[in-house]
């Protein structure tokens, strides 16, 4: 199985290196310009040729217009968001009965492994990306991104590894168990992940290295892009929150990411060429505990700035003022930026470390809530005395933050040692990272998706769907997290297949309820997910055409930012096709002021 593995390895690396060789000699980066309208010139005297974008399937599979790349992006995404979804779902279903219901020990921990680095690797980071590909250049008056070409590849180097991370479950039946998915738990901690005797491993780690690869790549495009394509009236002073978070990230992801490929090669490399990186006698385990949560902690504010950046710029459009302490907001970005790569070591409190060690990181932990707090307060404060509007898009942007309070509350509690000595690898840290991903990140998501929702499609939602589905959304969560929050009081140890511990834990009776209530929970949220995919998809469709290029009556309050002034635009230059004009009011559920 090593030499197996090693081909593979080995076919990985001839395969990028091929993928960079090619693209060296196709075009002259330095002297490529995108242009609007699908030309390109190279040279100061190139001759500009306007081309008509290919059709169908051809023009998504050649495309490197960032609109349509965002949108694959999106697509991506939400099909990640399904898989690792219905993952949740077993892993509920599974723990609703003390003796587990469905799945055996090896199939939960192979799910249990890929339902996080699923949501992580292949939903949170690209759904992002699908924002700030197709909205950045807008916000910001770039035609394109700065490497269109780079940005697409990019993108489709995430469907292999998709394939990659997922190869076990695919490979398990017609290889008679010879390769299995991954069992490791997302963290993938030494030794368990070096001694596991399974190719379905080192697929995931090539996987995520792919991934890794990807990501970075878009993210050197994003700090390049704001920093040379903003157009002449866009300075550092007016540039907009989302793009402030987003060059945040790409800065964390430049300094992050490269470190997790270096981790996972070791870690291939103890797996198949006997090297001792993180043996007892080599770097010991501790030492992919340092590498992978340097990586680790950075990665959650990976995922929650742009969400906040979202936030920030959509909840004062429906709030009738703009942003509170814009320049505070600001600085509490770059701050959570430089502060993420100080307090990796709060996930190794219980690990024995140097009482004065843990006790610098404690502080480190605590003090990075403060920028965190800042935008908080400036979120409550923008909406204080506003004339609100209470459309989708609002809704979530209140429900991020009512989440984010929790999920930030419970996390100054895990940073602090003595709790986090009794709390860890409980269930309780398992509810707080879910407030924050989940009530967060996906919050934040689903307030871009309806907000932006017509200069997409060009339509508008059905309003009552969106409501249903916060509404869904919101209870679903906290009663799904809030039990597992409880579940780590009563000390639930996290992972586990079933939990027939009674007199090791809390009563089964208490343990049993509060996993039924998360179960609940769960099933809610799927209810309030498969509403937003059906009013997604039927809406795209059918949904009523937009025929104003400010379909949430912006302009009044002066907020009118400049992807909706392109989208007027397009609107304007678009050949019609004929049709009774709508009323405003019934394509929006914004506008004018409501009590609903």
């Amino acid at each position: 199985m090593a030499v197996g593995d090693l081909v593979l390895t080995g076919l990985m690396a001839v395969l990028l290196v091929g993928i960079t060789a090619v693209l060296t000699r196709i075009e002259n980066w330095r002297s490529y310009t995108p242009l609007a309208g699908g030309g390109t010139a190279t040279g100061k005297d190139a001759v500009v040729r306007n081309r008509e974008k290919p059709t169908g399937l051809i023009r998504w599979l050649t495309t490197v217009d960032h609109k349509d790349i965002g949108l694959l992006y999106g697509l991506y995404a939400i099909i990640a968001f399904a898989v690792g979804g219905i993952m949740a779902m077993l892993i509920r279903i599974q723990l609703i009965v003390p003796g587990g219901a469905i799945l055996g020990p090896s199939a939960y921990n192979s799910i249990l492994t890929s339902h996080g680095i699923t949501m992580l690797f292949l939903f949170g980071t690209p759904i992002i990306a699908a924002f700030a590909n197709y909205f950045i250049p807008l916000l910001i008056g770039a035609d394109d991104m700065a490497f269109p070409r780079i940005n697409a590849i990019a993108f489709w180097l995430l469907p292999p590894a998709a394939l990659l991370i997922w190869a076990g479950f695919f490979l398990a039946p017609v290889t008679e168990n010879m390769i299995e998915p991954a069992q490791t738990a997302w963290t993938m901690y030494t030794p368990l992940s070096v001694e596991q005797a399974n190719p379905g491993v080192d697929l995931m780690l090539l996987g995520l290295h792919l991934s890794g690869v990807a990501t970075t790549l878009g993210a050197i495009n994003f700090i390049v892009t704001v920093f040379t394509e903003r157009g002449e009236d866009v300075n550092w002073a007016n540039l907009d929150m989302f793009s402030w978070t987003v060059l945040t990230q790409s800065a964390l992801i430049l300094f992050s990411f490269p470190l997790l490929g270096s981790a996972l090669v070791m870690l291939l490399m103890d797996r198949n060429l006997s090297t001792t990186f993180f043996a007892v006698e080599g770097g010991g385990p501790l030492l992919w505990q340092h590498l992978f949560w340097f990586f680790g902690h950075p990665e959650v504010y990976i995922l929650v700035l742009p969400p906040m950046g979202l936030v920030s710029l959509i909840l004062p459009k429906f709030a009738g003022r703009k942003l509170f302490g814009f320049k505070f907001v600001v600085y509490s970005t770059l701050a959570i930026g430089v502060l993420s790569f100080g307090v990796w070591a709060h996930h190794m409190f219980s690990t024995g470390m140097d009482p004065r060690l843990r006790a610098s990181f404690m502080a480190v932990s605590i003090a990075i809530s403060i920028p965190s707090a800042v935008k908080t307060f400036n979120w409550i404060t923008t909406m204080w005395n506003g004339r609100l509007r209470l459309a989708t898009p609002m809704l979530f942007c209140i429900g991020f933050v009512s989440n984010f309070i929790i999920g930030g509350v419970t996390g100054v509690f895990l940073a602090s040692v003595p709790i986090d000595l009794i709390l860890h690898d409980t269930y309780y840290v398992v509810g707080h990272f879910h407030y924050v991903l989940m009530g967060a990140l996906a919050f934040g998501i689903f307030a871009g998706i309806y907000y932006w929702f017509p200069i997409f499609t060009g339509r508008m939602y059905q309003r009552t769907l969106g409501k249903a589905h916060f509404w869904l959304s919101m209870v679903g969560t906290n009663l799904t997290f809030f039990a597992m929050l409880a579940l780590g009081y009563l000390g639930m140890p996290r992972r586990y297949a079933t939990y027939q511990l009674d007199g090791a834990i809390a009563p089964l009776a208490q343990v049993s309820t509060f996993h039924q209530l998360a179960t609940v929970g769960a099933f809610i949220l799927l209810v309030g997910q498969l509403i937003f995919v059906w009013n997604l998809l039927q809406s795209w469709l059918e949904g009523p055409k937009v025929e104003d290029g400010d379909p949430w009556d912006l302009e009044r309050d002066g907020m009118l930012n400049k992807e909706w002034t392109w989208f007027d635009r397009k609107l304007e230059t678009a050949i019609t096709d004929g049709g009774e004009d709508e009323e405003k009011s019934a394509l929006t559920d914004g506008g004018e002021p409501k009590d609903d």
